[in-house]
């Protein structure tokens, strides 16, 4: 799949740098961006070559709310080979998420030397390796770890394991949740995405973690009609817009209790979210925040 990489540059008072960029990301996701990361002078945006507008994001730039904020931009393709070089250099450093599950870059970690001077060993918490080839989703994400979190929450809550629940991971990029599923229990865990790397890597990370319950799925939203049987877990990590298109058919695969944990969005785009999902019958749960990025929790019930 190609990706444009469009780097933003703002120009206003220092003071209001930041809420410029989260504005700004928030505007992007308007016109199909997915992804983000600050730079000195704006921000960095990323977006599959098919779902870019441009005549969105210009008109979403000319209404851009923050009247002191000057926006231009420049757009360029981002190779395959240049994201591959940039996880091979540099990787990234463990994650320990609420004590309990540590992810590492699976290239440059060796899981073996985390000692208690660190990080509980492997055999007291849970370990993932992450290798991330293309896709997006090491855990160095607020909405990643804020959604791993929730599903330890839900663990303890189970007396700490995800016994007998069925997972649906929705745009799995890296197979990161999925994998994190399945190591705390989940008798099974299907995910799917529209990007052939990135179902490759859920299944490559897969292996390497010795996890042989997940299955991937190559199709957007539509495929989940295809999958058999219903889900009592149901996680996506997408951005706003993915997320409203998405839902309902995301709502079809759900059993009764089942769990609705979305991140991927802005402590602005909450009140649509939530009343998109209420009108499809589920109850906000839990809301957390981490960041500038929010996660949201349902529950289906009478």
């Amino acid at each position: 799949m190609e990706y444009l990489e469009v780097t933003f540059r703002v120009t206003c008072p220092d003071n209001l740098l930041q809420t410029a960029r989260d504005l700004l990301a928030d505007a992007a996701a308007e016109a199909g961006f997915e992804s983000f990361e600050d730079t000195e002078h704006g921000l960095k945006g990323y977006v599959q070559k098919s779902l870019f507008d441009k005549e969105v994001l210009d008109q979403q730039i000319a209404d851009f709310p923050l009247q002191d904020a000057v926006i231009d931009y420049s757009v360029e393709e981002a190779e395959n080979k240049d994201w591959n070089k940039t996880w091979e250099d540099n990787g990234f450093d463990p994650i320990d998420i609420d004590g309990k599950m540590l992810i590492v870059d699976a290239n440059t970690s060796h899981p073996e030397t985390y000692t208690d001077h660190h990080h509980p060993t492997p055999t007291t918490q849970h370990l993932i390796q992450i290798d991330a080839k293309l896709a997006f989703g090491t855990g160095t994400h607020e909405t990643t770890q804020m959604i791993v979190s929730t599903l330890l929450l839900m663990a303890d809550a189970n007396g700490g394991t995800l016994a007998d629940k069925r997972v649906l991971d929705c745009g799995c990029g890296t197979g990161i949740l999925g994998i994190a599923a399945s190591k705390l229990g989940a008798k099974e865990v299907v995910g799917y995405d529209i990007d052939e790397w990135s179902v490759k890597n859920t299944m490559h990370n897969s292996e390497i973690n010795g996890v042989k319950n997940v299955q991937a799925l190559l199709g957007d939203a539509s495929i989940i009609k295809t999958i058999d049987g219903t889900f009592d877990i149901v996680l996506a990590n997408i951005n706003r817009n993915i997320l409203l298109n998405d839902m309902e058919a995301m709502r079809s695969k759900m059993a009764d209790g089942a769990i609705f944990i979305i991140s991927g969005f802005y402590e602005e785009d909450i009140p649509l979210l939530v009343d998109k999902v209420s009108s499809l019958g589920l109850h906000l749960k839990e809301q957390k925040g981490k960041g500038n990025w929010r996660c949201l929790v349902f529950d289906l019930r009478d």
